[in-house]
């Protein structure tokens, strides 16, 4: 059913006019100095006329016709009616016309400013919208102005010439860049859509300066944590000078987030520390720090994190966020209570997942305890069972199975497992580079040569198959040269990780240079405590006559995880008993 909303009240007041004397008609006004204007009948007849084309075949003459009756009357409710009509007809430069119109009538109306702005926006007149933008800013009440000029950089999200924007704005807030009270919120505006032309570097240095002006602003240092990366360190500057003071437990969570994609484990242990020593209240940090305790086989102290997570985000209103930490916890509780060989309790806590989306993860580990239990072929019958309604509910499956057997050291059935999978078309790098390192686990060297390097042919930037290749040669003390130059290939792509920086001091060692591989571990270890570089660390301190240090890094190491293979080989062949 059409609806006519001018027309139905020049119809309603109509009627009134038919059962009483002539009055004045009331008049719907969106600004204070809109003038009130009568309906007469030739005024009522021309809306009716308006609304009537505007909703027919001929919009053009419908909006004509209203902003002709806007222009009469100066209401401000025609001129807006006039650019919907315009938009509903899709034609933005009449929309655009009525709205400068409706401006210029009222040179005082923030609404008539902000239609101009946007349609000009729109329609790509970026070099247009400077005054627009600098008349919006006028008229916000200064309480509002920081939340307009956040929204800024989101209004100029979809136009074509980026770099374009980016000067236009910053010319517009030239005023407010320079005001104390508003330089953080206004470079902050800048800097993103510096970065969303395309220059990062200018956008840290827009950061910068929002920071300079306040350093307790959250802005620049929202913009410099995004921004956070290894060949722009002033970004990263910027967000720790922002934590020096009393700083928002949500933006030291984002930092903690980026350390742990960086793989600065370490560092990000400290920052959540930090928060649950602040704000004990603040449950995604106790799930964020319990997740990596586990993961370093800190089992009491995961365990106890975990418990505060689930204490807190009972307390929470339900929502999907809170059934996925949740899921994520009692899985990790399963997976320690497992660990503990304690398998009525670790199925207890699998129980209490209700998330659809994480109920393979569930029968994941459901299949892991019955497989502790020495019943494998029952564990992959549970994995096989569970539906494959799309290719990545069957590529986890797959994973599932894989993992498994892995686990279990059931080697020669995963990897035909992922021969038959890597068979089928289209060629897939994990699956064959996860079946590579099946093959090294069987000692079957060529097999895993040939199948790392199907790998690089197909993704040159695969950084894990470069280091797998490297290490593995230099593990075996074969073509150390190749080696080394394999595993500067996976830096090249991943300068951060840790556990490539272990191999490529793994392989300086081998070269014998004991000292260059000395100062790599350090650094290695120092980021990223783990079991495997601290036997690699322990062994080289170990042969260069420092034995009391060697020891105490390989009870560390131990400590971490007393069931890793290469720590364990390490200590039985020097015969060492830490």
């Amino acid at each position: 059913m059409k609806r006519f909303p001018l027309a139905a009240g020049a119809l309603l007041v109509v009627a009134l006019a038919q059962a009483a004397p002539a009055q004045p008609a009331p008049n719907i006004q969106t600004d204070a100095a809109a003038a009130t204007t009568p309906l007469d009948a030739e005024l009522f007849y021309q809306l009716l006329l308006g609304e009537i084309n505007a909703h027919g075949p001929e919009p053009a003459a419908g909006y004509s016709l209203i902003l002709d009756a806007a222009r009469r009357t100066n209401d401000a409710a025609l001129y807006q009616r006039a650019v919907e009509i315009a938009f509903q007809a899709r034609n933005g430069d009449a929309a655009l016309q009525a709205a400068k119109a409706w401006k210029e009538a009222f040179p005082d109306s923030r609404e008539a400013n902000r239609f101009v702005l946007q349609i000009l926006i729109a329609l790509n007149h970026v070099a247009d919208s400077a005054e627009p933008l600098k008349a919006e800013l006028a008229l916000t009440p200064p309480k509002d102005r920081d939340a307009v000029l956040a929204a800024i950089p989101r209004g100029y999200s979809r136009v074509s010439d980026k770099k374009l924007a980016a000067s236009v704005v910053e010319r517009a807030l030239a005023d407010y860049l320079a005001q104390p009270a508003t330089a953080p919120a206004a470079w902050t505006a800048v800097g993103r859509l510096r970065l969303a032309a395309g220059d990062p570097a200018a956008a840290v240095e827009a950061a910068r300066r929002g920071q300079a002006a306040n350093p307790r602003a959250e802005g620049p240092a929202l913009l410099g944590l995004e921004l956070m990366d290894p060949k722009l360190p002033q970004a990263e500057a910027i967000v720790r000078r922002y934590l020096e003071g009393k700083p928002l437990p949500e933006l030291r969570m984002g930092y903690a987030r980026a350390l742990l994609d960086a793989q600065r484990y370490a560092e990000a242990t400290r920052q959540l520390q930090v928060v649950t020593k602040e704000k004990p209240d603040y449950p995604e940090a106790w799930l964020v720090q319990g997740t990596l305790q586990l993961q370093d086989n800190q089992d009491a102290a995961a365990e106890a994190s975990l418990k505060r997570y689930i204490e807190l985000a009972q307390k929470q209103r339900t929502g999907e966020e809170r059934s996925r930490g949740l899921a994520q916890a009692y899985l990790s509780m399963s997976r320690i209570a497992e660990k503990r060989k304690d398998y009525p309790l670790a199925g207890a806590w699998l129980d209490r997942i209700e998330n659809p989306q994480d109920l393979l993860a569930a029968q994941n580990r459901r299949a892991s305890i019955l497989a502790r239990q020495g019943k494998m072929d029952e564990a992959r019958k549970l994995l096989r069972g569970l539906p494959e309604r799309t290719p990545e509910e069957a590529r986890m499956k797959l994973t599932a199975e894989v993992q498994l057997l892995r686990e279990h050291k059931q080697f020669k059935a995963a990897y035909d497992l992922l021969s038959q999978a890597a068979a089928k078309p289209p060629f897939d790098a994990d699956l064959v580079y996860d079946q590579a390192m099946l093959a090294e686990k069987m000692g079957n060297l060529p097999d895993m040569e040939r199948l790392l390097r199907q790998v690089i042919a197909a993704k040159p930037d695969y950084h894990n198959a470069y280091n797998a290749l490297g290490y593995s040669l230099a593990e075996r003390n074969l073509r150390l040269p190749e080696a080394k130059e394999l595993i500067e290939k996976a830096l090249s792509f991943a300068p951060d990780d840790p556990f490539i920086s272990d191999s490529l001091a793994w392989v300086e060692f081998r070269m014998g240079n004991k000292a260059e591989a000395l100062r790599i571990l350090n650094a290695a270890y120092k980021t990223r405590p783990d079991a495997d570089i601290a036997a690699h660390l322990g062994e080289v301190l170990w042969s260069l006559g420092q034995r009391e240090r060697a020891q105490a890094i390989w009870k560390e190491g131990l400590l971490l995880n007393s069931e890793n293979e290469t720590l364990q080989e390490t200590l039985k062949r020097l015969h060492v008993k830490p």
